[in-house]
């Protein structure tokens, strides 16, 4: 897979309402992944994209296996992802770079499955974090069928409701950390569950719950999405949960827009996915929801300047008041952050 940046070209646009104050809350960064369409996105990189006419003021970085320590005890590896993000935020705070502080959060990974031998990995987690570090991620994307591709590697199933697992989740509220849930959407009623029993971590739903439509998902959107909409009804009935509008440009969503001709423009990116976000709004509302990029995932399917156009195609008839939780301050709540 390589870089697209000429395809991407092909459609371009100024953004819309370019002063509404943005924190984007789902983000990567690494190098070396020559599984994605970037295969370097480091903090000049970033920049390129928030720098594309919207008002990103703050972002937060979300795991993605990037620079683990090499050496060292395995459940401590990780640490060094979050050691190399503080790294980076700490270049942006120095404002040498722009208004924009990139990751001004931070959400790093924890082998969960540790059960209380997590805990001693949490407390470095929040030492390198500087200050930065707010949650947990340790994703659990599961499909029966090997159709379905999963990024990293394929996970055991039923993590959700293991007992070693939620017993190293169990310690993430002691910490005041959250915790990021990334999993397919036919695992959502397993999350409630969990959100149920720990109401006290605030768990916070990632890509709409990663609505399938590759292998034996594809070409059934209608079935799933109403199947996907009484599983979220149920999940949004948890106040310890908010949503993630976003990331459903992945492979993984069927809509293949990275076989046409030209990327999409952003009426056709939200109509083709406007259901998903409606939804969500009407379901967990304004304050329970916060718009995001996951770049450069998504870079496979559109640019950062388009999708974020997208959103604010959806939400040109909200009220301010609605616009400014949805694009940045349900994310500066959560993750606690000052811009």
């Amino acid at each position: 897979m390589g870089n697209n940046a000429a395809w991407l070209a092909l459609t371009e646009e100024e953004a819309l309402e370019p002063d509404l104050p943005i924190c984007d809350p789902h983000h990567h960064l690494w190098e070396f992944r020559e599984d994605q369409v970037e295969p370097r996105y480091l903090l000049d990189d970033v920049l390129a994209d928030t720098n594309s006419g919207h008002n990103i003021v703050s972002t937060v970085f979300i795991e993605c296996g990037a620079m683990y320590r090499s050496e060292g005890p395995e459940a401590m590896r990780p640490v060094g992802e979050t050691e190399f993000v503080n790294g980076i935020a700490a270049m942006s705070a120095s404002g040498r770079y722009g208004a924009t502080r990139i990751a001004a959060g931070i959400v790093g990974h924890a082998n969960l499955l540790l059960g209380d031998d997590v805990v001693p990995v949490l407390e470095a987690q929040i030492a390198a974090g500087g200050g930065r570090f707010r949650g947990i991620r340790h994703s659990v994307p599961w499909d029966a069928s090997d159709d379905v591709p999963v990024i990293r590697g394929k996970r055991p199933p039923h993590l959700l409701v293991d007992d070693t697992y939620r017993a190293g989740f169990a310690h993430l509220a002691h910490f005041g950390l959250s915790y990021e849930a990334w999993l397919y959407h036919p695992q959502i009623p397993e999350l409630t569950d969990l959100a149920r029993a720990f109401p006290d971590t605030t768990i916070i739903l990632n890509h709409f719950g990663g609505p399938l439509g590759v292998g034996p998902y594809a070409g059934k959107q209608e079935e799933i999405f109403t199947k996907w909409q009484a599983d979220v009804a149920e999940l949004a009935a948890c106040p310890n949960v908010v949503a993630k509008l976003g990331g459903l440009n992945m492979e993984i969503n069927g809509f293949a827009w990275h076989e046409k001709a030209k990327p999409p423009a952003s009426d056709a990116l939200m109509a083709a996915t406007r259901p998903y976000y409606e939804y969500t709004i009407e379901r967990f509302g304004a304050d329970r929801c916060m718009f995001e990029s996951n770049f450069p995932v998504d870079k496979l399917s559109c640019g950062y300047g388009v999708l974020w156009n997208s959103f604010k195609r959806l939400t040109g008839g909200y009220s301010d008041d609605e616009k400014a939780m949805l694009y940045h301050d349900t994310a500066a709540r959560v993750y606690r952050l000052e811009a």
